[in-house]
């Protein structure tokens, strides 16, 4: 039904022109499939069952409103009678077009915020109910409606007719798409707020949608890119947290319990795919993903190689978050002493100022440099700064564990995620 349900959607919008509307017709027609399909088996043609009866949904709501009314009179008046009738239940749709890819694009849409477009695109792409969405952004269900509304008024407003965007306009688009699947994996991967550090369903969610994505555009190698990175990230989550929910930092994860097939999978993509050139942002990420993947211990972990790639991320992309990335590698090849000489130069800057993602790494690079108090200042103004309940815990309880324990002369510390 996830495969199916923005293929239906497309179709009617690309014939209707209304978005909303469609979308609302096929919901509809999923819960009506939901009760019957298991009682009456699943129809010879699910696709065209779930357009005939959500196109059959539709007309009873032009009907029922008079602007739907109105709208139906002035479109019906520029296409034939016989455009407007259902295809049956057991026949092909004229086109055999998969509308998903369109449905991404539409959701992805540039006049959209970032956190509309991942809303509309788990609602209307992934399918995930409205209430699942709001769940996962621990907002009101109600808020949460609101929000994917505007989200479809800004696109109606657009005037932009549905379907692929021009090789131009796709191009610049696709940037937007991939945008939103990886916030939608980052969210579900590391939850910004919150009891739990991760949302195994949005993560798993953005995985197949990518993998969606993959299959429609096999030659794009960012695409390919991004889904290794997910892969080669979520193949770590069984060994993120202790039975309590607690982070568990990746030196102390036990990697027995990595998804080595996940492993194997992201490995062969990206390697794949970085040997036809054309590298991006997010093949190098998955290229880092991978190394530490393949690292049997912490000790092997390829740091200088790691260094060298978040150099050509820093390149490619003016991203704070790379910087400070860097900078952790930096340290891990070359002492902490490195590492936090460049984190200066970050904190100078001004834009991860407050952040607690510059105290936690600051506070790891403090420790092992063997500054215990600077360490335990950072850790708890970290823990101050996120708002995610497992991450805060795991800050305060470090801060605590040095204020009350001898310190070796040469400390160690466990490296950060």
């Amino acid at each position: 039904m996830r495969e199916l349900a923005p293929q239906v959607v497309g179709v009617l919008t690309r014939r209707t022109g209304d978005f909303d509307t469609a979308e609302d017709a096929v919901q509809e027609a999923l819960v009506d499939a939901a009760a019957q399909w298991p009682v009456e088996g699943v129809p010879g043609n699910p696709r065209g069952w779930l357009i005939q009866v959500a196109f059959r949904r539709m007309t009873e709501q032009v009907r029922n409103e008079q602007a739907r009314r109105r709208r139906e009179e002035l479109v019906a008046a520029r296409k034939a009678p016989e455009e407007w009738a259902a295809p049956g239940a057991d026949d092909a749709y004229a086109s055999d077009e998969d509308d998903t890819l369109s449905m991404l694009f539409l959701c992805c849409h540039p006049a959209l915020t970032p956190a509309s477009a991942i809303a509309l695109t788990l609602r209307s792409v992934g399918g995930l109910t409205t209430a699942q969405i709001a769940k996962a952004f621990l907002v009101p269900e109600a808020t949460m409606a609101q929000r994917i509304s505007r989200a479809k008024g800004r696109i109606k407003a657009s005037g932009v007719p549905f379907g692929m965007p021009a090789p131009d306009e796709r191009a610049r688009r696709l940037n937007s798409v991939l945008h939103v699947l990886y916030l939608t994996f980052n969210e579900g991967y590391t939850s910004s707020t919150g009891p739990d550090l991760h949302d195994v369903e949005l993560s798993r969610e953005a995985i197949r949608l990518t993998r969606m994505l993959r299959v429609l555009l096999p030659d794009e190698p960012e695409v390919a890119g991004l889904l290794a990175l997910m892969l080669l990230t979520d193949a770590r989550r069984s060994a993120r947290t202790g039975p309590h929910g607690t982070p568990i930092p990746l030196a102390d994860q036990d990697r027995t319990k990595w998804d080595s097939q996940a492993i194997t999978e992201g490995v062969d993509l990206i390697t794949a795919t970085l040997a036809k050139g054309a590298v991006g942002p997010y093949q190098l990420q998955a290229a880092i993903a991978a190394l530490h993947d393949e690292a049997a211990t912490p000790d092997q972990t390829d740091w200088p190689q790691i260094l060298a790639l978040y150099g050509l991320l820093e390149h490619m992309s003016d991203n704070p978050m790379v910087s400070l990335n860097r900078a952790v590698a930096a340290a891990m090849a070359h002492g902490p002493t490195t590492g936090l000489d460049m984190l200066k130069t970050l904190d100078a800057d001004g834009r991860l100022t407050g952040h607690h993602r510059f105290h936690t790494a600051r506070a790891h690079l403090r420790e092992m440099s063997g500054d215990i108090p600077g360490a335990i200042e950072d850790y708890r103004l970290a823990a101050t700064r996120t708002t995610n309940i497992p991450e805060r815990d795991y800050l305060t309880s470090r801060a605590a564990h040095l204020a009350t324990t001898p310190q070796p002369d040469h400390p160690t510390n466990p490296q950060p995620e």
